[in-house]
Parts: C-alpha cells; structure tokens; sequence
C-alpha cells in the first residue's frame, strides 16, 4: 500500500450532514468518509464552512474533525489522545481503517526491526521516554524527554524480548499512512487560493464529464505536487456555494468534472460522490 508521490487533498462542506437529524447517522455518514479517505490514500481532509447563516455550523463542523480524526488514530492510541466528548457518543460504530499504521499485532516479541508505528507517550523517565505501541507495555524512546500523551511516530531498531525504537519522520515511510484532518473558516473560494494548490478539481454535475478531458486531467495531474479534490453538499452543489461569494466554478477550480454523467437520481449524497470520485480519478 504504498503512499503517493504528491499529496492529495479532498475538501468536504461542513453541510454533509446537515440534513441528518441523529448524532448516530451523522456518525456512520462521516464513517463511509474516512473509509473513503483511506480506500484511496488521501493525505489530508479538508472541512469547510459553507453556510455562515445556519446555527448548527459549528457544532457539526467540530463533529465531523473529532470524528475523522478519531478513526484516524490506531485503535490502541484512541483513549488516551480522545477525552469522553459527546461527539463520541456512538464512535463504537465507525469502521476500521486497515491501514498499516493500524497494526493488528500486539506482543512486543514480535515487533521487527525496521517496522514503523504510531505511539503516545505515556511517562518521562531519568532515562527518556515510555511510549505507548500497541504491545502489551510501552517501550523507551532512549534520550527523549518528550510531552505526556503527544503523538509520535517511532521506528523499531531492535526486536526480540526487549525491542528498542527511536523517534522517525513520517516522510520516510513508503506506505500509506493515513491522512490528516484540518479545518477552515475560509470560504470554499478563499480555500483555494490560500493554499497554494498546483492543481484544483472540482466535482458537480456541472461539470465535463471525466472522459472528456481525461487525457488532459491525467497529464495535470502527473505534473502536479499538491491536488484539491472538492466535494458540495447534498443541498446544493460547489457551484451554489459559490454564488455565496459572487464568484463561480471556472475562477476557482482548474477542471470541473462530473463523474456520474447521466445520474438517475436528482441528488448524489457526498460520500457517494466520494467513492466514484476517488474511484475514477485513482487510475490517473
């Protein structure tokens, strides 16, 4: 599963789940999202504001972060970086990642020498720090004295009955290893531009259907080092959302793609636009 050469960016409207009454489904719903995010080995997930005017903005916006990033982290880690949040009310039904940061293995015999794992500290010692791998005790980071229950990535340089690791950099492991969460007060508009991304996609049943300019997408997306991939809402679209700042789709995005032409319902729910989306444009 290895990671990608650019880094991908999807950007979602904090109104996805604004039509959703229940704390539990609005769970699930932001479960199929981060299980999307994985599937196709996004980098980051950007949740943006996208209707100043409705109360529930910031609350659901919080929701959807708190939970993303929930599921983001390996299993073992989660009490200890999430406090009790009635955000998590129903966290016990999101699905699992699966991905290889969420290793399933936990005897510390059995950690190899060169495998990467996510840790927390869990005490400073005289000696450095312990951290917390997922094994049955924590292991001593030699030398460090590093912040109680900060997140770290960490290397294994010796295994057996008394494995060792050292602190390691994300940017050396190969494999996909899960995506970060980020949230913005910025407008889908300001979005774009404040980030300074090489290549901008957006996906509306507006748009040119994704054959049309395949060929043209595909060579962009090669030379690109930072891509957005946006996504509206089930109650209106980017191209609606942008209205609210008195600009359009072809000042923003550089490709406007549909990629269900000829859908047969009125409405395609975000995260279904997400799976055919990341779907189509992952044999780029």
């Amino acid at each position: 599963m290895q990671r990608r050469k650019h880094k991908l960016s999807i950007a979602i409207p904090v109104s996805i789940i604004s039509d959703i009454p229940h704390l539990r489904e609005k769970t699930l719903e932001i479960g199929l999202i981060g299980r999307a995010a994985a599937i196709f080995r996004v980098n980051e997930i950007v949740v943006f504001s996208d209707n100043a005017n409705d109360p529930n903005q910031k609350w659901d916006k919080k929701l959807i972060v708190t939970l993303l990033s929930y599921m983001e982290a390996p299993q073992y880690l989660r009490k200890r970086l999430f406090k009790i949040k009635p955000e998590l009310r129903y966290a016990g039904i999101l699905p699992p990642l699966r991905t290889p940061h969420h290793p399933l293995e936990k005897r510390a015999k059995k950690l190899k020498v060169g495998e990467y794992r996510e840790g927390a500290i869990t005490a400073v010692t005289d000696e450095g720090s312990l951290v917390n791998i997922g094994v049955e005790r924590s292991i001593l980071i030699l030398g460090k004295k590093l912040a109680l229950n900060k997140r770290v990535t960490v290397k294994v340089t010796k295994s057996g009955k008394s494995p060792e690791v050292v602190l390691a950099s994300r940017k050396e492991i190969k494999a996909y290893w899960g995506y970060t969460v980020n949230s913005t007060d910025d407008s889908f508009g300001k979005l774009t531009k404040a980030h300074h991304y090489d290549l901008v996609i957006a996906t509306s049943k507006l748009g040119a259907p994704i054959m049309q300019v395949y060929d043209e997408l595909a060579e962009s997306w090669k030379k690109s080092g930072k891509i957005l991939v946006a996504f509206g809402a089930p109650a209106h679209g980017l191209q609606e959302i942008l209205k609210q700042e008195n600009t359009s789709l072809d000042k923003v995005a550089d490709f406007t793609i549909n990629t269900i032409p000829e859908q047969g319902t009125e409405t395609v729910r975000t995260e279904e636009a997400l799976y055919v989306s990341l779907a189509l444009l992952n044999t780029l």
